[in-house]
């Protein structure tokens, strides 16, 4: 996926190239979780369709709930999609600075290859 460190550095293009995948990859986990929480407060808290869209968007996005929970089931769903949130977060950020951390510790490995 990534070049190895004896070989040359990828042109800026080719870079950019990389980082719209690998941000693709970041919205559509984003996305995934999103419609995780959609579907899971619509069928576990009777919630509205736009309601359900509402409390999984301020969960992922660190905000927390809006509307108030009324079933266990619905309760013990929030829970857990909170911790999965957090979890999703730092995972998104992660894909989202891999390949920048990798051009710069690419480019410094180059740099003491030639000294």
């Amino acid at each position: 996926m990534f070049e190895h460190r004896h070989e040359e550095l990828l042109s800026r293009r080719e870079f950019v190239r990389r980082m719209g995948r690998f941000a693709l990859l970041g919205v559509l986990l984003i996305a995934i979780s999103w419609l995780i929480g959609i579907l899971g407060y619509h069928m576990l808290e009777n919630m509205s369709w736009l309601d359900s869209v509402l409390n999984a968007a301020m969960i992922l996005g660190g905000m927390g709930p809006v509307d108030q929970l009324h079933t266990t089931a619905g309760k013990l769903f929030a829970s857990f999609y909170a911790i999965f949130s957090g979890v999703v977060f730092l995972a998104s950020v992660a894909v989202l600075f891999a390949p920048v951390l990798h051009r710069v510790m690419h480019k410094f490995h180059l740099q003491v290859d030639k000294d």
